[in-house]
């Protein structure tokens, strides 16, 4: 049980990454808020984890919805450990200037903002526990090696390992940890919008761009994720790891 006993967040866990690595959190002893907009198939992942699992509708865009999440988490378990900033946004794949500016502005609130509030609502609980704590941020290869069409959610991803790099360096003094992923694309919501449309060849095309030769799974990343926020990773911070098949060699 690599995480016994610890409490999690994790955003976006009503699918793709997200409900992979809660699955996995929960399946190594941890107990895990599912924290996610989509209500139905968020409660359906909790309820499928059990006990250990509760769901906390949150919209990572709104500090209201992130006060309320971390307040499920302590109340409900009794601490916080662990934040899993996963739950992302894409334009899709076209030229840049035919993004028009509102959607713009959902990426940047979702991949970014939402990075802000939820430093906000986490960190007065980590230091009044006062021994450290784990940010987790789902970057993307994107902000390492970018792919023509999405240059707004590239940069938006560049930004976010931005962010994970400075509040590693801020916050290692208190012993809270910061650290990044950045898969390559995968099967989640988000593939459709990265191909520009999801046809065999696009999928081909995608896997073909990937040394080991196929796509990241949910597997992957928990996987890589549960490294992260363990014991035994506590001397990393400001890691942002390609789990990429080698696509940024």
């Amino acid at each position: 049980m690599r995480l016994k006993d610890k409490i999690a967040i994790v955003t976006g866990a009503a699918s793709g990454f997200g409900e992979g690595i809660a699955r996995r959190f929960a399946a190594e002893g941890a107990k895990v808020v599912i924290a996610d907009i989509q209500e139905e198939a968020g409660r359906r992942v909790a309820a499928e984890i059990g006990p250990a699992a509760r769901f906390a509708r949150c919209d990572v865009t709104d500090a209201d919805d992130w006060r309320a999440t971390v307040a499920a988490a302590v109340e409900g378990f009794g601490r916080l450990d662990i934040v899993v900033n996963n739950a992302g946004y894409s334009h899709y794949n076209r030229p840049m200037l035919e993004v028009d500016e509102a959607e713009f502005d959902c990426v940047y609130a979702v991949n970014v903002k939402g990075l802000f509030l939820s430093a906000h609502a986490v960190l007065p609980v980590f230091r009044a526990q006062g021994d450290g704590g784990v940010f987790l941020t789902i970057a993307s290869t994107a902000g390492v090696r970018p792919r023509p069409g999405l240059a707004w959610y590239n940069s938006s991803k560049f930004a976010a390992i931005g962010v994970t790099k400075s509040m590693a360096i801020e916050l290692a003094p208190e012993k809270i940890r910061v650290n990044a992923i950045n898969p390559v694309a995968g099967e989640t919501p988000l593939l459709e919008r990265f191909m520009g449309e999801d046809t065999p060849e696009k999928r081909a095309a995608f896997k073909a761009s990937v040394p080991l030769g196929r796509l990241s799974t949910p597997a992957d990343i928990a996987n890589a994720a549960l490294f992260l926020c363990e014991g035994q990773s506590e001397f990393l911070t400001g890691l942002c790891l390609e789990v990429d098949g080698g696509r940024c060699i």
